[in-house]
């Protein structure tokens, strides 16, 4: 059973952690990374089953993709707080020759980072191939993927949505970040997709919303509910509803803080609405 204040402890660290990187190098996407601090806390802390160290080669544990690698601040954050990395690397957000780039990248051999993930709508191309490796493998772990809503704009995503129905990938869980925004605005003014069940459901998915995507109970609550669905023929969709930039009030419900850092005067106001909890870096 998650022991829930600590986990949400971990959350406002890790929005801490979010904030102070972007600032620091003027530079990140503060807003998805933000609405997110729940789903990854509680993917890394309560839902994947891991192994101890890191390898590339991925057996005998759950893996994770990230599709929408700009969120990549809490990605690190909740990395480094899971003992992947020191979390005083942190300090190197985006610093020349950082193993912490913009985009998470394998190159610099960051563990955690399994594969690159700067151009938008491939993750759930790769989460296939991993869970298509998993079922040769005879490893009956699953795949995790997360992917943005205004990324589901690119056609690549939907090639691999029907191969999973059509070829029954039933170990894998792909949510989908229904915060409503993307960099030039609402996604339904940029490019309207209309109801994402919908789709995710004409394309042979069994799909669950966790309606309250930055309440963390219900979060894992529903990470679980989607996990007991599996390896019953059907690839699983997760429609995550969240708040861009959750948890700091000028930053929310806008898609003006997609990619843009806070100055110092906002970065002290929304610290004070996150107080230290776990220790900054």
């Amino acid at each position: 059973m998650a022991d829930i204040e600590k986990l949400e402890n971990l959350v406002t660290q890790v929005r801490r952690d979010i904030l102070r990187q972007v600032h620091k190098v003027n530079s990140g996407h503060p807003g998805g990374s933000l609405g997110c601090a729940e789903f990854f806390v509680a993917l890394y802390n309560d839902v994947m089953e891991r192994n101890d160290g890191f390898s590339m080669d991925g057996k005998g544990e759950d893996l994770f993709f990230l599709s929408n690698g700009h969120i990549s601040p809490v990605f690190y954050s909740v990395l480094a707080r899971s003992g992947y990395f020191p979390v005083e690397e942190l300090n190197t957000f985006r610093l020349l020759n950082s193993r912490l780039q913009g985009h998470p990248t394998t190159h610099e051999g960051l563990p955690g980072i399994r594969i690159a993930s700067g151009s938008l709508g491939q993750g759930i191309s790769v989460a296939l191939g991993a869970a298509a490796t998993k079922k040769l493998n005879k490893d009956n772990h699953l795949i995790y993927a997360l992917c943005g809503d205004g990324e589901l704009q690119e056609g690549q995503n939907w090639e691999a949505i029907m191969y999973a129905a059509a070829n029954k990938v039933d170990n894998l869980i792909v949510s989908i970040d229904l915060n409503g925004q993307q960099i030039d605005g609402s996604t339904d003014n940029v490019l309207n997709m209309l109801s994402v069940r919908a789709k995710f459901e004409a394309f042979g998915w069994e799909v669950l919303d966790i309606e309250e995507g930055n309440n963390l109970e219900a979060v894992i609550d529903g990470l679980h509910k989607a996990k007991s669905k599996t390896g019953n023929y059907k690839p699983i969709c997760v429609l995550l509803h969240t708040v861009m930039g959750n948890g700091v009030d000028f930053m929310m419900h806008t898609h003006a803080w997609h990619g843009k850092a806070p100055n110092d005067e906002q970065l002290e106001t929304a610290l004070k609405q996150n107080p230290e909890t776990l220790g900054d870096y």
